[in-house]
């Protein structure tokens, strides 16, 4: 389908939505609103196969050990800060001078929703049942060398303790994201059963936190309903009493809903949408790039002909980058292409790609390769990703064909993506991946790593100097060593390419002029904990 139609196909059914609204009041104050395509499929962050908004539950219904800190963006908007460590769970720790045990002292007024007393039971428990559940958040743990119950032990009521075998610098970030939450382990072990001893299906079905918000109603499909917990210890008492995060499948219905002022927050709009309502003086538009975000398109490096360097970078000739960054994207993100030649790659990650496009140097390249004439491929996309992966791949699919390179593209429908990506065996795919933890080397472990055969590896490339490079990286304590590996890291990765670069999006909420407090987190979730309403 052209671009023209898909643009005006969006307008017919923005104004189809319109026209069809039904009637709803502007929300109380100290109730929240919010808008989304998707929705949690389980309230439970340890199930392997809990999705990304199931994440979004475990934040706020469940506590963690700690937080971080908040600093300013250059646009005046809040952000986690991801260099500094706070209190939640734990009021304090200490950590040896070797770094390799950490002690947690946990407060001793905290309750779970049912008033049950948290104690540093229920945190080992939390964290042996977060490696049990294996997928995941298995390799989630393990990121921060937490990875087996050993290391976990109970001291007393209040205390809690971490022994690693080596230091990992990225163990106190890992306690922070929505994997290693404190569950109520007296509350679930009295559903857990033989087949099920973690109560993995029973907590994917209830709540069983105590974080700052817990859960009022669950309609998969439809709606979540989230009422404050006004006992929470862990943290500045919310102002919001309520939230309610609805699911509503047309992006123009929501909009409408917003631009009407029936909702107080829409997330998941279409680049399109954001880029005009980012111009209306009636609403606000928030967007932050996303932190160590990269949508990219994979080459699988073990199916022919893209087992040939050459033929890789002659696609990356062929790329209409700007193209895709203004047509399908309407600038809503920040292109990673168009790096300096004459510099060396920087030890950061993400890098701009050197290349732009250049039909003659992808053409001369395929020639050397041995496929003067093009070949015939596939390039695979989320469906559920489709409003702005399929112009992108229409844009490629017409580029290639410039050069002789005949692709079809194939939509994979949003509940098989995850085990596409893990079969390994689709030729080019559009994908996206953005690290919790801001660190290069988090990034290359999740989307490199041939030991853990990474999920995200979907150019199926191994490189066993790579994969030591990233160890040194992940435990190097020398700032020196460390800036030496990345180096090589990146050097590799960007020379051998079996991922071009496109571009890092933008995380965008639309939003009314009265809901203030919005803060930026790595999850890339609304936080309920700081909204207000004027």
């Amino acid at each position: 389908m052209p671009l023209t139609t898909l643009r005006r196909s969006a307008a017919l059914a923005l104004l189809a939505a319109a026209l069809v609204m039904p009637a709803l009041a502007a929300p109380p104050k100290d109730t929240l609103v919010i808008v989304s395509e998707m929705g949690p499929n389980g309230l439970d962050t340890m199930v392997p196969t809990a999705n990304d908004h199931s994440r979004m539950v475990a934040w706020h219904v469940y506590d963690r050990l700690v937080s971080h800190g908040q600093k300013k963006l250059p646009d005046g908007n809040a952000s986690y800060d991801a260099t500094v460590l706070t209190p939640e769970l734990a009021e304090r720790w200490e950590i040896s001078p070797d770094k390799k045990v950490y002690t947690f002292f946990l407060r001793k007024n905290a309750k779970f929703h049912d008033g049950t007393p948290v104690t540093a039971k229920d945190v080992k428990w939390s964290f042996d049942r977060a490696v049990a559940a294996g997928g995941f958040p298995a390799v989630q743990m393990a990121a921060g060398s937490l990875d087996d119950p050993k290391k976990f032990s109970v001291v007393d009521d209040y205390t809690f303790r971490i022994t690693l075998d080596k230091p990992n610098k990225l163990i106190l970030p890992d306690l922070v994201v929505p994997v290693p939450v404190i569950v109520n382990s007296t509350l679930a072990k009295k559903h857990a059963t033989a087949a099920d001893p973690w109560a993995l299906e029973w907590v994917s079905r209830n709540g069983a936190g105590g974080g700052a918000y817990k859960i009022e109603s669950w309609t998969p499909g439809q709606q979540t309903v989230f009422v404050r917990f006004d006992d929470w210890k862990s943290g500045p008492l919310p102002k919001l009493k309520k939230v309610i995060y609805r699911q509503i499948a047309s992006a123009g219905t929501r909009r409408a809903l917003l631009e009407k002022g029936d909702v107080d927050i829409s997330v998941g709009l279409p680049p399109k949408d954001y880029a005009e309502l980012a111009q209306s003086p009636k609403v606000k538009v928030i967007g932050v790039p996303v932190q160590n975000d990269l949508i990219f398109v994979d080459m699988n490096t073990k199916i022919k002909p893209f087992d040939n360097p050459k033929v890789r970078q002659a696609i990356s000739y062929a790329i209409p980058y700007k193209e895709i960054l203004s047509s399908a994207l309407y600038n809503r993100g920040v292109g990673m292409f168009g790096g300096d030649p004459s510099k060396p790659y920087a030890p950061t990650w993400p890098v701009p790609i050197k290349y732009t496009a250049d039909l003659a140097k992808a053409k001369a390249l395929l020639a050397e390769a041995g496929f003067p004439n093009g070949f015939k491929t596939t390039l695979s996309f989320d469906l559920s990703e489709a409003t702005v992966r399929e112009p992108t791949a229409i844009l490629i699919q017409e580029s290639l064909k410039k050069i002789g390179v005949e692709v079809t593209l194939e939509k994979v429908p949003g509940s098989n993506w995850f085990a596409q990506m893990a079969s390994k065996t689709m030729p080019m795919v559009i994908a996206e991946f953005y690290g919790w933890l801001d660190y290069p080397e988090y990034f290359f472990f999740w989307n490199f790593d041939g030991k853990n055969n990474a999920v995200f590896n979907t150019a199926n490339y191994t490189n066993p100097v790579l994969d030591e490079q990233i160890e040194i990286a992940r435990f190097a304590s020398d700032d020196k060593v460390y800036k030496a590996s990345l180096q090589k890291m990146v050097d590799i990765v960007m020379t051998d390419l079996p991922r071009i670069p496109l571009y890092t999006r933008f995380s965008d909420f639309a939003m009314q002029k009265n809901v203030q407090g919005f803060e930026y987190w790595f999850h890339t979730h609304p936080d309920f904990r700081k909204f207000y309403k004027e």
